[in-house]
């Protein structure tokens, strides 16, 4: 199964932006799960590499690296160059991206989705004729 979480948050003075990529690990290490997490507004701080945090606070850019070590991490382009971010400042393995991408992977995990439905009623329609047979005769 693809999860993708969308993340709009600066990555400090609220904490949405780091639960969001605390669940984004979580989710990483469950059995049969891809995640991709696509950073906007904001949150496209949380994936610059070199953070200095106070001891004993989250590094975002720490987060960003151990999700991209389970999963995928786009940043909005637009956003980035709003914020003066450029590509080569990113954790290794985040990825400047556009909304058309953001939008196109919605579009293939909906058609991914109806595609798995069809399968399931399929097997389950086969499954119950299966089961009317009867094999004794």
């Amino acid at each position: 199964m693809k999860t993708l979480f969308i993340l709009n948050d600066a990555p400090y003075g609220t904490e949405r932006s780091y639960n969001g990529l605390r669940l984004a690990k979580a989710v990483s290490k469950l059995a049969d799960q891809q995640v991709q997490v696509f950073l906007m507004g904001d949150a496209v701080a949380c994936a610059k590499d070199g953070q200095k945090v106070p001891a004993g606070y989250y590094n975002a850019g720490d987060m960003v690296k151990m999700v991209v070590a389970g999963g995928e991490v786009g940043l909005c382009g637009t956003c980035m160059t709003a914020r003066g971010i450029e590509d080569g400042e990113l954790v290794p393995g985040a990825v400047r991206k556009t909304l058309a991408d953001l939008a196109k992977k919605a579009e293939e995990e909906k058609n991914a989705k109806a595609l798995d439905d069809q399968f399931k009623a399929a097997v389950a329609k086969g499954d119950a004729a299966f089961r009317e047979k009867k094999w004794d005769e």
